[in-house]
């Protein structure tokens, strides 16, 4: 054996002790050994652990052999005990097995003792081994569980999501056009403003719903952590309770950082949710933005950040606090310290899998009783004065005089978009589904520059649709929307710069702004057709 043996030997006479120890040894059995002899050091002993094996006297003075297996089963049933002893007679050893001793051996007779105790060591490793893969079996059964429920979340909130989005679309597109037509100046302009952010406001907890079921698209952007705070505030507030005190401290430089918002909200999310429940009876949960220079990788990663600039995105909470144990697990998916079915074990795989995607590390302090520090570090980067200075190019939307094949199965939606590219001088021919769209596409193939078409549509796909017109005419532009988030991958297949993806919702502005890039990059491709084009996602 390459490992010594570890040996707690029950006996009062050390001549005997040595013997045993001796005979191990000349068959080659490598063993320490810790000789006790009374009730009180053997249970001492068995609590302190790390025992392979268990050899006991069967008469030890003020202590018997049956009590210290009784002892030994409740403490340590794991640890194979062999009677060791001269006077145990074959009644009293058929007992003793029954009441849990692996074997008995004779002291008269210690050449049974090494393949007993061989014997012994096998039969332990394969019971441990067959409990690991029982272990593994009902942890795998688990797990299939949970991702079935993941999965069966996931359709639901894509359908639900599909829905929303399409009602969200109409009612942030009217309160644009309202807002818009009527002016600053009127009197319902703050009850229009009310309703957009309301709209907003469900749009992002449509995109939560999604972050949570895995179905969110990644859009990584320039972000400031401090908006993602800020927005979350008051949601959290009611997601912590009452009883629970909720601080934050932003950051006054107010960075940036490179990610994709609806995940840095679950993050923030699921560290608040972690947080809540480690302070069942109320306390404290503090969350802090600030610039950070490291010199070092935090503990938790994937690569090894690099010395830098970072913003770093702190959660505390006053709560219990964990121990080093679990502290070493908290990352494993499925690990959970909860009851069962008050968490999946997944909130913290997630924020681990969001942050080290998005280039970061994470930092965590913990102390029983005193509660934990989470440490988020994210690369900062430079504000995005490109997209900034696009915005502001985009908040007057400039139209065109092109033809647009508008194709979308609801009718509020569609309204909505026919009017709106009407009004910015677009010729817009609309259809209800595919198969109609086809039949008027016919008639005005020639003069189409656009096909504007939703996703999901019965009978025939937006899809389909773009696929069977631009046979009949390649340089059709195309651009796709959806409420579906499954959608987002559709560009993949079609030529660079001919295609563009609109997320449902989205407003009249960014759709005039998308519809003219689409149009303008057509009309430049086709006078430098040797330049490489530039693929556009709306």
């Amino acid at each position: 054996m390459k490992t010594p043996l570890r040996l707690l030997l029950l006996e009062d006479d050390p001549v005997d002790a040595e013997l045993v120890a001796a005979t191990l040894s000349e068959a080659g059995v490598v063993c320490t050994a810790q000789r006790v002899d009374t009730r009180e050091a053997f249970l001492k002993a068995l609590r302190e652990g790390g025992y392979d094996l268990i050899l006991a006297d069967y008469s030890i003075p003020g202590f018997d052999g049956m009590t210290a297996l009784g002892l030994a089963r409740k403490e340590a049933p794991e640890i194979p005990f062999l009677f060791v002893s001269a006077t145990i007679g074959e009644e009293l050893a058929i007992d003793a097995m029954h009441q849990g001793a692996t074997d008995y051996v004779l002291k008269q007779r210690l050449g049974r003792l090494v393949p007993s105790v061989l014997r012994a060591i096998r039969e332990r490793d394969e019971r441990r081994e067959r409990k690991k893969a029982e272990d593994a079996l009902v942890q795998s059964e688990k797990q299939f569980r949970q991702a079935q429920k993941m999965e069966a979340v996931g359709r639901l909130a894509g359908g639900i999501a599909h829905d929303f989005n399409n009602l969200l679309t109409v009612i942030m597109g009217y309160s644009h056009v309202l807002s818009a037509e009527l002016g600053s100046e009127h009197p319902l302009h703050d009850k229009i403003e009310e309703t957009q952010k309301a709209g907003e406001k469900a749009a992002m907890l449509v995109r939560q719903l999604l972050a949570f079921s895995r179905k969110q698209p990644l859009e990584p952007k320039h972000l400031s952590v401090n908006n993602v705070v800020s927005n979350l505030e008051e949601m959290l507030r009611r997601l912590i309770g009452a009883d629970i005190r909720l601080v934050i401290k932003l950051d006054p430089s107010n960075s940036q950082v490179l990610a994709d918002q609806a995940q840095l909200e679950q993050v923030l999310m699921n560290l608040v949710v972690n947080a809540r429940d480690a302070m069942p009876h109320g306390g404290t949960l503090t969350i802090e933005t600030a610039q950070t220079e490291l010199a070092k990788s935090p503990l938790y990663h994937v690569e090894p950040l690099p010395p830098g600039h970072y913003v770093k995105l702190s959660v505390t909470d006053t709560g219990s606090g964990m121990d080093r144990d679990t502290q070493a697990h908290i990352f494993e998916p499925f690990f959970t310290t909860k009851e069962e079915g008050k968490g999946s074990g997944l909130g913290l795989s997630t924020v681990f899998g969001i942050v080290t995607q998005s280039g970061g590390g994470i930092d965590v302090n913990s102390r029983v009783g005193y509660g934990t520090k989470f440490d988020i570090f994210f690369p900062r980067v430079a504000a995005d004065s490109q997209a900034a200075a696009a915005r502001r190019a985009g908040e007057q939307p400039i139209g065109g005089t092109e033809t647009i094949l508008l194709v979308e199965d609801d009718s509020s939606v569609r309204i909505l978009l026919r009017d709106s590219l009407r009004k910015l001088g677009y010729r817009v021919i609309e259809a209800k589904h595919g198969i109609e769209a086809c039949l008027m596409a016919s008639q005005e193939l020639d003069n189409l520059h656009l096909l504007l078409t939703d996703m999901v549509m019965p009978g025939m796909g937006g899809r389909e649709l773009a696929q069977h017109l631009m046979t009949m005419k390649p340089d059709l532009r195309v651009l796709f929307m959806s409420g579906f988030t499954d959608d987002v991958g559709i560009l993949a297949g079609h030529e660079q710069g001919t295609s563009g993806f609109l997320q449902k919702p989205f407003t009249p502005e960014v759709l005039a702004r998308t519809v003219r890039k689409i149009l303008d990059a057509a009309s430049s491709n086709a006078s430098q057709p040797t330049v490489n084009r530039a693929s556009s996602s709306g």
